[in-house]
């Protein structure tokens, strides 16, 4: 089955523009994919590295560099922005500080340089735009792979996508960058660890640039790991080095500043809407906002969306300790992080996206981890297993939405976190390695609707390959139709 695949989430520029700052000037995005500030560096996971990842689970290797985006057939991918926290770094550990800077830059494989600066600065939105830059300089600029001609650019809506497609050839491609934002600190909020120091003006006004970019996020991703005096924050950090750092606004509401922040961003009078990625935000902020969508903007089109997450098997963030799917609910990893039931059913609703995040702290229990491990090299049969995991959460949100009466296969879509602080799952190391997994995917939806076929209600009953390609492109495509619009 070929197909190509979206990406919802993912962070291509993390590594690059981490490592740009190494050079001088600082913040360029080479042209020459030999040096490791160019976005195009190819430098995919060697042996060595892979021994390493399922060691220690440090992720050394680019995963979705657009070279590797290119030979995957990537066509659109949905990439975060991100003003690297200070407070993974700015707390002493065991009395020496730089042990967050050496632990940090083993996880992220960024750069002493970028430690250095993240620290030196004290504007995140100014960190936003130079890495919003770092994608422009390079904007529609050709690099050639295997007599291929390949180039990314920059879109601001779905009508753009379409268009770019329609120009490609054989020997010249174009794989469609579409911006997001993740963790809403981007508007300058968060930088002191204690204190709050969000000056609302200063907030309210990089919020309005960023609705008038030229490109503008699809989403914004509104929490992330530390308290950023818009919301509370679900627990994400499990180095215990780090844990303490996250302890500030974990768990909590949205604030009076962070009401103002969202109605302005899911606003159309200040320019057109942003929505929220409810990923990373606690389940009291996740509540709060749902209700939001329920009274003020009842009768608005808002779309739900978990850009890169994974369910959790549990009913509802209510009734948080109770599943209606107990042989199922022991593979997932039962954390307030990830998804509840009720939850897919309000993506689900609200024609929203799931993004399932190729992360294994993430997408399974321990037991379900441990039942995926080979202990003899065989790369098919570790696929088999990994994509296992994956599989799963598509069944498990199917099946939920099957029992509400919808359709059950519209939601499910790749939001991989690749470059992220990811532990990838083994196998599918990279974006590459993504038409692997859709093969065993295939043998897993074949599997299940030869089991369950007849238990799925009549619209349902759709064929293992177009479950495949609605996870891996149909479903992010028609979400893209549907809410990205100039």
């Amino acid at each position: 089955m070929k197909t190509h695949y979206v990406d919802v989430h993912c962070h291509p520029s993390l590594k690059p523009y981490s490592k740009s700052f190494k050079y001088e000037p600082p913040k360029q995005n080479a042209l020459d994919a030999g040096r490791k500030n160019s976005i195009w560096h190819y430098s995919p996971p060697t042996v060595l590295e892979k021994f390493v990842n399922r060691m220690v689970t440090l992720t050394k290797f680019t995963q979705t560099d657009m070279s590797a985006l290119a030979r995957s057939g990537a066509k659109v991918v949905v990439v975060s922005l991100y003003p690297f926290e200070k407070h993974f770094l700015s707390k002493r550990v065991w009395g020496w500080k730089g042990l967050t800077d050496v632990l940090v830059n083993l996880a992220a494989s960024i750069s002493q340089s970028r430690i250095d600066a993240v620290m030196r600065h004290n504007d995140y939105f100014e960190d936003l735009m130079s890495e919003y830059d770092f994608y422009k300089q390079l904007d529609n600029q050709v690099h050639k792979i295997d007599a291929v001609f390949y180039t990314y650019r920059l879109v601001n809506s779905y009508a753009e996508i379409l268009e770019n497609q329609q120009s490609e050839t054989k020997d010249k491609k174009i794989i469609n960058i579409v911006l997001s934002i993740e963790g809403a600190h981007a508007f300058n909020t968060g930088l002191d660890m204690n204190t709050d120091t969000a000056d609302p003006i200063e907030v309210i006004d990089n919020l309005k640039a960023v609705k008038n970019w030229p490109h503008k996020p699809v989403f914004i991703t509104f929490a992330h790991h530390f308290y950023n005096e818009l919301c509370g924050h679900a627990r994400s950090i499990s180095i215990g080095a780090l844990r303490e750092n996250q302890d500030r606004g974990l768990n909590t509401g949205i604030t009076e500043l962070g009401m103002e922040v969202i109605n302005r961003l899911l606003s159309n009078t200040n320019g057109p809407r942003i929505p929220l990625d409810v990923k990373h935000m606690s389940t009291a902020s996740r509540k709060a906002y749902y209700n939001l969508l329920d009274t003020k903007f009842k009768d608005e089109k808002i779309p739900v969306i978990a850009s890169h997450g994974a369910v959790n098997g549990q009913r509802s963030i209510v009734q948080w300790d109770v599943t209606d799917y107990p042989e199922r609910a022991k593979y997932f990893n039962n954390l307030d992080i990830n998804f509840f039931d009720e939850e897919v059913v309000r993506i689900a609703m609200s024609n929203g996206l799931l993004g399932i995040q190729l992360d294994e702290r993430r997408i399974g229990s321990k037991k379900a981890i441990n039942q995926s491990k080979i202990y003899f090299p065989n790369k098919r049969k570790q696929l088999q297993k990994k994509s296992l995991l994956v599989w799963r959460q598509v069944e498990h949100i199917a099946e939920v939405l099957n029992k509400e009466g919808l359709f059950g296969w519209g939601i499910q879509s790749i939001g991989s976190d690749f470059d992220g602080i990811v532990n990838p799952i083994k196998g599918l190391w990279t974006a590459e390695n993504i038409k692997d997994l859709g093969e065993e995917m295939l043998n897993h939806a074949n599997d299940y609707l030869n089991e369950n076929r007849e238990k799925l209600l009549e619209f349902n009953r759709i064929s293992g390959a177009s479950i495949v390609e609605r996870v891996l492109q149909i479903n992010a495509m028609e979400f893209l139709e549907n809410n990205f619009r100039t």
